[in-house]
């Protein structure tokens, strides 16, 4: 067959090249000045990709939003202080000054909802959903924990029956594989129990009855996980019981 010589042009061969060495050096320290004089740092998350702007930049954002969303009444306390500074230190104020304690004032005043039940509810409302969803998707990951536990127990008991030493060393070590991972799902609750009592004050001003986790053990087993998923079953009917008077979960 003969041979027919294509010209590739010259645009097509450099795509088709092999790509040439990739400059992977880290980027720059990334930080963010605050107004109170302090800065926000990004620190390089070494679990995952090799770190770049844009990774750092996106960490930065996600650090940044609640800073923004906290500073807001802060931001309006500061603007009312300021002139109310200088009315007592200065007297007597002038009619500008007045002003500008007025229209911070005004400003200020939606802040104050956040000590009445009509701004607190709707904040405790969605804290309670979040640690609903939280709970539900800990009690999924136990039940099939349970279900893994009691299938590998039924497996290494007809193993042994069977004298296959070679897949009872197979499954037990699989079994404490799924152990250890039972006690890191124990102990992913203690984040959860503890918002739970730092929201207890909050819940006290919209005139809710704070909700107390009971005592959880730190059994692994699959008795000890069944229990635990009882018990949370509980609180997560409880828990629903409060979000449904409070508009439910949007």
């Amino acid at each position: 067959m003969p041979e027919v010589d294509i010209k590739i042009p010259e645009e097509l061969k450099e795509a088709l090249a092999a790509p040439k060495c990739i400059d992977l050096q880290p980027p720059g320290p990334m930080t963010l000045t605050l107004p109170s004089g302090g800065a926000l740092k990004v620190p390089a998350n070494l679990g995952a990709n090799i770190p770049n702007d844009c990774s750092l930049s996106f960490s930065m954002m996600l650090q940044l939003q609640p800073i923004l969303a906290s500073m807001d009444c802060i931001l309006k306390m500061l603007k009312l202080l300021k002139p109310l500074s200088e009315a007592i230190t200065s007297p007597p104020p002038t009619p500008a000054l007045i002003g500008d304690i007025v229209e911070a004032v005004a400003d200020l005043a939606p802040c104050f909802l956040m000590v009445t039940p009509a701004g607190i509810l709707p904040f405790i409302r969605d804290i309670l959903c979040l640690i609903l969803r939280m709970l539900r998707c800990l009690i999924g990951s136990m039940k099939t924990t349970i279900d893994i536990l009691s299938g590998m127990t039924i497996q290494i008991d007809n193993a042994k029956a069977a004298g296959n030493d070679e897949l009872l060393e197979t499954l037990e070590c699989a079994q404490g594989n799924a152990l250890a991972s039972a006690g890191d799902l124990l102990k992913a609750l203690e984040p959860i129990i503890a918002l739970t009592d730092m929201l207890a004050p909050i819940m006290a001003i919209g005139g809710i009855e704070a909700i107390k986790m009971p005592a959880l053990g730190d059994d692994a087993s699959v008795e000890g996980l069944q229990t635990t998923v009882d018990v949370l079953e509980g609180v997560v009917d409880t828990i629903q019981g409060i979000v449904d008077t409070l508009g439910g979960c949007p």
